[in-house]
């Protein structure tokens, strides 16, 4: 029987997608090589039984926020979706022992900017109000096909509430540095690299082009909603997206991977996968990266030269390493117990090591001093732990792909099977330098290097759990390449979703759910 559509990846683009077109009555199943649904979004027990850690993704706010959610909240509670709220939310520490951080209850969040800068503090507060306002309309952008009517409309009814000014205003936001953005606003070198670790989760140094936009909705949105985490693991958005999907009528096939994508006459017809099996559709949905799919799956050729061309060209972002501890206590933070209640540490504490850091993983090099996001989940869900234990997530940001040397010149493994361990062993000691005596609290511990978590999702190609990098020439319209950001391709009835297109990498499903309305409505 042949479906309507078919979505090749389980991860929760692919899924947003089918579930908005199951609910649109239309035959649908999703194809997923794993055994396991979710892509980036999977949580698993990788130390001991009963310590659940989040392989990547773990602050789930984007989907939270999201116009999927919105749409589709109460069929996704009914199938167990649940969410833990953090009163604490981010909080970057520095060198001499001190942190500053972002919480829910804004007087919280002022009193630590005020004891570094008054004028920070009133800075903040502007920044804030002014965000109520962008809100609308940046959220609006972001949920909009690019480009597209709605886009423009978007921005048409901005100029019309705002002006012409907070357009001008609003471009230089989207192309502007973190370093020039948080200059213009903010004096307290403090302040400023609390933000700009923000951009450091994409691939944007303090000197990066169209890099201010995401510490800026980071700092804001969480100064402003908070942050969430999956209750229980992030994958409860998975399990709750494919139960809703089953009771619609679509089907989830899982280990079973596409060998390759059927065409003829220029257009795609269904899909042969790797145990032999043909499914037939009139609507194929790769939530698939772009590099693989016409790189393999599609014959070459199919889709034109010259889109292959660019394609083959599309940039990944900086390598990734995951380790998970499970531990016997919290982390003993140099900042005070205050710190353990916060759902993410920063470790990035000021602009130049960030610049650093960028610069080396770039040219090949393992970094002197790595870039750490610290989680602290069962902070605000115990229930990921037994009794009186803990799990701790920590996220090496910027990493490279290929190893040509360590900039520190200790390590002299240029193979991530080789290097992962003693540089797990260096970031451990990053750690102990602002939380003493975290080896002493360790039960047992899992790392992912970059190469471990390419083998475990194809599409984080050199360990970029972005799906490509979101410099400038690749975002937006730009997104995967020039003419194609709005999910279709040059092969009929072939459609693309999931990080590598607009609005790119996160939990907020965007993707998905903008090309299931765009198909359906």
């Amino acid at each position: 029987m042949a479906y309507d559509a078919l979505v090749i990846g389980a991860g929760h683009n692919g899924l947003a997608a089918a579930l908005r077109l199951a609910d649109k009555g239309w035959r649908i199943a999703v194809v997923e090589a794993k055994r396991e649904a979710g892509g980036a979004v999977k949580t698993r027990e990788v130390t001991l039984p009963g310590f659940r850690h989040d392989l990547c993704a773990m602050n789930v706010s984007m989907f939270a926020g999201s116009p999927f959610f919105a749409a589709h909240k109460d069929l996704l509670h009914a199938h167990g979706l649940a969410f833990c709220p953090a009163e604490d939310c981010f909080a970057s520490v520095f060198r001499d022992g001190t942190y500053l951080g972002v919480s829910r209850t804004l007087e919280k969040t002022l009193a630590g900017i005020s004891a570094l800068s008054a004028a920070d503090a009133e800075a903040w507060r502007t920044m804030l109000h002014r965000f109520g306002g962008d809100a609308p309309h940046l959220f609006a952008l972001l949920g909009s096909p690019m480009p597209s009517w709605s886009a423009a409309k978007v921005a048409w009814k901005a100029w019309r509430e705002k002006g012409a000014g907070w357009i001008s205003d609003t471009l230089k936001l989207l192309l502007a540095t973190p370093r020039d953005f948080l200059d213009a606003h903010f004096e307290h070198p403090k302040v400023k690299a609390m933000m700009a670790a923000w951009g450091l989760h994409l691939d944007f140094a303090p000197d990066v082009a169209g890099g201010a936009l995401f510490p800026y909705l980071e700092s804001m949105a969480n100064q402003s909603f908070g942050m969430v985490i999956g209750k229980g693991g992030a994958d409860t958005i998975i399990k709750a997206m494919v139960g809703a999907l089953q009771a619609k009528g679509g089907e989830v096939l899982l280990g079973d991977g596409v060998l390759r994508i059927e065409t003829a006459n220029g257009a795609a017809k269904g899909v042969t996968l790797e145990s032999g099996r043909r499914l037939e559709a009139k609507t194929i949905i790769a939530n698939v990266h772009p590099r693989i799919v016409f790189g393999g799956l599609v014959p070459h050729g199919t889709a034109g030269a010259k889109f292959e061309a660019e394609i083959a060209k599309f940039r990944q972002g900086p390598g990734t390493m995951m380790i998970h501890l499970a531990l016997d206590d919290p982390p003993a933070w140099r900042g005070g117990d205050a710190l353990r209640s916060f759902a993410y540490i920063h470790i990035a504490p000021d602009l130049e090591m960030m610049s650093r850091v960028y610069a080396e993983a770039s040219a090949g090099l393992l970094p002197t001093e790595p870039a750490l996001v610290v989680g602290q989940p069962t902070a605000i869900d115990p229930s990921r732990a037994p009794a009186g234990k803990h799990v701790l997530w920590i996220q090496v940001r910027v990493l490279p792909a290929e190893i040509r040397g360590d900039a520190a010149g200790r390590i002299a493994a240029t193979r991530w099977d080789e290097a992962k361990e003693p540089y797990a062993e260096r970031v451990l000691d990053l750690i102990e330098s602002y939380a003493p005596s975290l080896r002493a609290r360790i039960l047992a511990r899992s790392i992912f290097s970059p190469l471990d978590l390419e083998r475990e999702n194809p599409n984080l190609i050199g360990g970029d759990n972005l799906s490509g990098s979101h410099h400038l020439d690749q975002n937006f319209f730009l997104r995967p390449t020039a003419g194609w950001s709005r999910y279709r391709t040059p092969v009929k009835n072939l459609y693309l979703c999931g990080a590598s297109t607009w609005p790119g990498a996160g939990t907020g499903a965007g993707s998905g759910f903008m090309l299931a309305r765009m198909l359906a409505g």
